[in-house]
């Protein structure tokens, strides 16, 4: 098994659940939640508590993988922090690499959901992940790590630059999803690429970085700068290439969804630690898939995530030679 760093965010979420005042509307072409009144109470069904961020959520997924995880990330000296360490502690992550700002605290959201229907709005306070500048690549050279997983650094470019440069130096590799801070700069996160060895995003984030009117197109302009890339679009499965072949996919299964925050997450880092171990490029896209999949029908971002010894049905997935995309 490989040795992988998870860095990212860390928060703890807590769920408040309701059938009936939450109820989604049509407005302008968008959906939303019905108007909560101000000055007025609501009463909820149901609260729960969870732990989230990619970070960690990437994390839980590589340890029960069988990887050795050590977790890179910000954490406060509070309630939510505690729980954050228990949880990645439980799970068998090393968590000797946190940092702790000063006067920083846990990240939290607040995530409003309709279990009717499974939609969702989450407010964030993003706390000590708001920021990632203090932590140091020079953790890298202690750790020797095979892989760094990166999720958003909230858009800051130079740590992240930091980051990929300690880590070619080791010959680390380095599978990249960023978020929509790193995106808001295209012209830039577009230098940091030549780093990475494999880069994930989804159909909308490809659209934001490179033209292209279908996930094809997008894809042959992706691997224009980075060699291997996984794209998803959602309910359409997703379009992947490992530079020498061109994998189109659908989805996993059709499922009840319950919650479908961290499912690319759960995609993301499946991937990787279905690859990490030795599998082929297919048979990650595969577990991938399915890791989301079972994600989706569970509260909160980790209770659905599979060992890598999950027995998976076979998934129809076509392949191509790249040159003839």
């Amino acid at each position: 098994m490989a040795r992988i760093v998870s860095l990212g965010s860390a928060l703890e979420d807590i769920y408040l659940i309701d059938r009936d005042d939450f109820g989604s509307i049509e407005f302008e072409n968008r959906s939303m939640f019905k108007t909560l009144e101000l000055g007025s109470k609501f009463d909820i069904d149901k609260m729960r508590f969870f732990i989230g961020g990619g970070g960690t959520n990437s994390a839980v997924t590589f340890a029960r993988a069988g990887h050795e995880v050590i977790y890179l990330g910000n954490l406060g000296h509070d309630p939510a922090g505690e729980a954050v360490l228990e949880r990645l502690d439980k799970e068998g992550v090393d968590t000797s690499y946190i940092s702790y700002p000063p006067r920083g605290k846990t990240g939290c959201s607040v995530i409003l959901l309709d279990s009717k229907s499974g939609e969702r709005t989450i407010l964030t306070f993003r706390g000590s992940s708001a920021k990632f500048d203090n932590l140091s690549p020079k953790d890298l050279e202690y750790i020797n790590p095979d892989w760094l997983y990166i999720t958003t650094l909230r858009g800051d470019l130079g740590t992240l630059t930091n980051f990929l440069s300690t880590a070619k130096r080791l010959g680390t590799k380095v599978m990249f999803n960023p978020g929509v801070l790193e995106l808001a700069n295209p012209a830039l996160l577009k230098k940091t690429f030549n780093d990475l060895d494999i880069l994930l995003l989804n159909r909308r984030e490809a659209s934001s970085l490179v033209p292209g009117d279908s996930l094809e197109d997008l894809l042959k302009n992706l691997r224009k700068l980075v060699p291997t890339v996984l794209l998803t679009a959602g309910n359409d499965g997703g379009i992947a290439t490992d530079g020498k072949k061109v994998y189109r996919f659908g989805i996993y299964d059709t499922v009840k969804i319950k919650d479908t925050t961290g499912a690319g997450d759960a995609f993301g880092s499946g991937f990787l630690a279905s690859f990490a171990s030795g599998k082929s490029f297919k048979s990650s896209l595969v577990f991938a898939s399915a890791n989301s999949t079972s994600t989706v029908q569970h509260l909160g971002t980790k209770d659905g995530l599979l060992p890598l010894s999950t027995k998976l049905h076979p998934m129809p997935i076509q392949e191509q030679l790249q040159e003839q995309l």
